[in-house]
């Protein structure tokens, strides 16, 4: 009987032993591809960042914690911060200050020939007639004169459409502009990929980066997506694009299709980037990153006919790759901190669009607006960025890289895309601009009331907006994604044993 006893238990115990062996070689291989896949670095701190962003146990899906490198801020505070500017900034883009831009549409790409246009309607812009806007705005290049170089005579029409302390090349005021109603153009999936739009963004990354980037991120919004013919079932004949898992188990095998090369910073000989190029690049991340949710936020179905968020190019995108998705939240903060040190300047500026009314209204809004800033703690420090005996060569190496990127918006090949790549580069240089160019007495509209001119207000604030409509965003994708994991109970499948 004791033997028979002893026996039993011996097999008990060694079933047990299985079973044990089998949960650590499962979780060791959760956390193999965990590791393979992140964007960061091999730290027990990425890795953790990485399991909050994909494998969530609540509704803390694409909800990272902790400080944001290079800023002075965390992800909290961010979301915080947005949340309560958010439907502020989004009444102020709105109103007709902001929603009209000037641009040159068609302006020839300065790099190289690219007959790649976009062919498709959700490409083109609607244009608005100039005799429906403000006189004051349509003065503007009768003003472009200068000086000639003996000071003696004026010379019409003959602008430098930039100054030094500019981090955009601007379009030339004397050629083909239009004025365009941002609100009837939105941002969003218009179909343009292909070799065209992938030139655009490696432009961007190998050439304009510092040469610090091995590879151009992937999961652009103009790139395209198509699948290999290897890859598995797990992509969705739509697009491309990856199939949401729908359980824990596809999320291991989502993770090992979309294994790839981490979106990373070459680090040089001397193993050390400094902040000024890594603020760069993530500037350029996160404007990139914000773009691809943009799209995906409002994307076209095909079968439905219907715009709508489309949870599998945010997950293959967005979702799967936590670099891009910090580097978002790093972008928002640079520019919110642009437009706190602006406070001074834009109390006083008057916002003229030749109606008192809409005038005051609009003034209302950014005193609102400022409130906000003026309450929310630092996002970003530019005091410790061009120190040292090389400050000035990498602050113009800096600037002129921006400039490239501003420039390289004309080679692309969509009207939409053109558009909005213009305004958000002409936001992002703006927001530089003001951190890096001018000592803070500048920052007055009294003492320098052409500091900034009417694009540039308006890019500014339409690229915080369209920022922080990313980060609203993620939280609908959030959601959305829970859901898919966490499919609701039916009343059966809770009665039944």
């Amino acid at each position: 009987m004791f033997s028979l006893s002893r026996n039993y238990f011996n097999v008990v115990f060694l079933i047990f032993v299985i079973i044990l062996l089998l949960f650590f070689n499962s979780l060791n291989f959760v956390v193999s591809t965990i590791s393979q896949l992140s964007p960061l670095s091999s730290s027990d701190e990425s890795q953790q960042f990485v399991q909050e962003v994909l494998l969530p146990e609540d509704q803390n899906y694409c909800k990272p914690n902790g400080l944001i490198k290079d800023t002075c801020c965390d992800y909290q505070s961010v979301e915080s911060i947005q949340g309560d500017m958010f439907p502020k900034v989004e009444a102020l883009v709105k109103s007709k200050f902001f929603k009209y831009y000037k641009l040159n549409l068609w302006r020839e790409c300065p790099f190289w020939n690219d007959d790649g246009l976009c062919m498709n309607r959700d490409c083109s812009v609607q244009t608005t007639d100039e005799s429906l806007l403000p006189e004051e705005w349509r003065q503007e290049a009768l003003g472009a004169i200068q000086m000639s170089p003996k000071g003696s005579a004026f010379q019409p029409f003959k602008v430098c459409t930039y100054k030094d302390q500019d981090f955009c090349a601007g379009d030339d005021p004397t050629e083909d502009m239009v004025y365009v109603n941002l609100l009837d153009n939105p941002e969003r999936f218009t179909g343009y990929t292909g070799p065209s739009a992938a030139k655009v963004w490696k432009a961007i990354y190998e050439e304009n980066c510092f040469n610090i980037v091995h590879k151009m991120s992937e999961g652009c919004p103009t790139c395209s997506a198509l699948p290999s013919e290897e890859s598995s079932s797990n992509f969705s004949p739509l697009d491309g694009l990856t199939k949401v898992p729908s359980s824990k188990a596809q999320l291991g095998a989502l993770l090992q299709d979309l294994a790839e090369a981490p979106d990373d910073i070459d680090h040089g000989d001397d193993g050390e980037v400094c902040l000024e190029k890594r603020v760069y690049y993530r500037l350029i991340s996160g404007l990139h990153s914000s773009i691809s949710i943009h799209i995906c936020d409002e994307y076209f179905d095909r079968t439905t006919g219907k715009w709508g968020p489309n949870l599998e190019c945010f997950v293959q995108r967005i979702g799967a790759h936590p670099e891009r998705l910090g580097n978002i939240y790093f972008t928002y903060a640079l520019v919110l901190r642009a437009v706190t040190k602006l406070d001074s300047y834009l109390a006083q500026y008057p916002f003229q669009t030749g109606d008192q009314i809409e005038d005051e209204h609009t003034r209302a809004l950014i005193r609102d607006l400022i409130s906000s800033t003026k309450e929310c703690p630092a996002t970003f420090d530019e005091t410790t960025m061009f120190k040292g005996p090389d400050a000035r060569s990498l602050y113009l190496e800096f600037r002129d890289h921006f400039r490239n990127v501003s420039r390289i918006m004309d080679c692309v090949g969509c009207e939409k895309c053109r558009l909005w790549g213009k305004v958000q580069t002409t936001g992002l240089g703006t927001a530089l601009k003001v951190l890096f160019a001018y000592e803070e007495k500048s920052l007055h509209y009294k003492s320098n009331p052409n500091l900034l001119n009417h694009n540039e207000i308006v890019a500014l604030f339409n690229t915080l907006n369209r920022l922080s409509e990313s980060l609203e965003a993620i939280q609908k994708f959030r959601k959305l994604y829970y859901n898919q994991l966490h499919p609701p109970v039916s009343q059966m499948q809770k009665v039944s044993p």
